[in-house]
């Protein structure tokens, strides 16, 4: 478990120092507003169609690799979705917005007027090694630790350290952890009860190898990553870990 806390810690220290270079570094950006075409339908009220807002963005990216895209996002009723696109090299980011207006793809308002649901990284290594790396992928149970009952027959192994107790599991190729303070012990296993509730009916996409996910209670740090062989798919800047984990079974195809 420490292991892949030091491995976590040093995957939230790069993937903000990527962020903090952007003013630095030259990267294709869209300077084309492309109109967000979104419909209303009355099906058990309101629901945004998002099908062809997602296609929209995926046509922004001018990488030379393809990149899955959610098949929906979590936002509220009524709400507008839309993004800026960014590619830099072998790497895309594209960071979704929800807003009260239909405010178009890569406009410089959205910064300003509207909301981030949360970003998605999309790296393309050499090959499957390379990028197999990237993912800090433990097996909770070889790992020890103190045994909790999580609900569906999954068991969660907690370690603690540094004022910090983390809740440990595996959902086939994928490690999950939830991260509490030593003084509020019982907010991680509740979280963690919570997402095994929520995979029992949903599937999180299925990693070639592995996945991790780190979820905090406090909701800082929230982090998806999986490898697609040679790419990596990062989801940050969610702050709801429930809506990460939800954002994330929406790759599932």
């Amino acid at each position: 478990m420490k292991r892949m806390l030091f491995v976590l810690f040093l995957s939230i220290c790069f993937i903000s120092a990527c962020a903090n270079r952007e003013e630095n570094h030259q990267a294709h950006e869209s300077e084309t507003q492309i109109p967000v075409e979104q419909a209303n339908h009355h099906k058990n009220g309101a629901v945004m169609e998002q099908t062809a807002v997602l296609q929209q963005i995926k046509d922004q990216i001018p990488a030379d690799f393809t990149v899955k895209m959610p098949t929906t996002l979590p936002i509220p009723e009524g709400a507008f979705l839309s993004a800026t696109t960014r590619t830099e090299g072998n790497q895309v980011e594209i960071i979704f917005y929800e807003s009260k207006e239909n405010i178009p793809i890569n406009d410089i308002r959205l910064k300003k007027s509207a909301t981030v649901i949360g970003r998605l990284l999309v790296k393309q290594y050499n090959n499957a090694e390379g990028a197999s790396t990237q993912i800090a992928f433990d097996n909770f149970n070889q790992n020890g630790g103190r045994k909790v009952d999580l609900g569906y027959n999954m068991k969660g192994y907690q370690d603690a350290g540094a004022g910090s107790l983390w809740t440990g599991w595996n959902e086939g190729r994928w490690a999950i952890a939830t991260h509490t303070r030593t003084e509020n012990p019982d907010a991680g296993v509740k979280l963690a009860k919570q997402v095994v509730n929520y995979l029992d009916s949903h599937m999180l996409p299925i990693p070639k190898q592995y996945g991790m996910a780190q979820l905090d209670v406090y909701q800082t740090g929230n982090l998806v990553v999986w490898q697609d062989e040679k790419l990596v798919y990062t989801l940050d800047s969610i702050k709801d870990p429930l809506k990460a984990i939800e954002i994330a079974t929406a790759f599932y195809q």
